[in-house]
């Protein structure tokens, strides 16, 4: 399984105001609601619940996250649903003083040899947007 680190984001807020956010799918979705177009030309049919995300990207099919453990103020783990190879996520939290919360995402995928060498990079880049995106969220 290969593991894809994000850089680390800081984020001007409590660990306990972003886990409150992050840990419940639902509070994403004006978020969602608003990505930017380059995003949904891709990316369709968004549906969320607590603690399932799924969508349709072009050329792929349908699959989606699911959360299968929350350690408060910590961590949040996530697995593949209904993805091609197994895959998981974590958003990790460390806050260092009051509102000075260190995050980052990791994904871990079991990405076959022969694709490696194409999805790697992309899928750095992908763990690196996602965690600056989950920065910009007002908490």
């Amino acid at each position: 399984m290969e593991t894809y680190e994000s850089n680390v984001v800081h984020i001007q807020a409590s660990a306990q105001q972003i886990f409150s956010k992050l840990s419940n799918l639902e509070n994403l979705q004006p978020l969602l609601d608003n990505l930017p177009p380059q995003a949904t030309e891709k990316v369709k049919d968004i549906a969320v619940t607590a603690d399932t995300c799924r969508f349709t990207i072009d050329n792929f099919g349908q699959m989606g996250f699911k959360i299968i453990e929350r350690e408060p103020n910590k961590t949040i783990k996530f697995s593949g649903d209904a993805t091609p190879v197994e895959v998981y996520l974590w958003i990790q939290l460390v806050e260092k003083e009051a509102y000075d919360t260190k995050m980052k995402v990791t994904l871990k995928a079991d990405v076959p040899f022969m694709l490696k060498m194409m999805v790697g990079d992309k899928l750095k880049d992908g763990v690196n947007q996602i965690a600056t995106l989950l920065a910009k969220i007002p908490y």
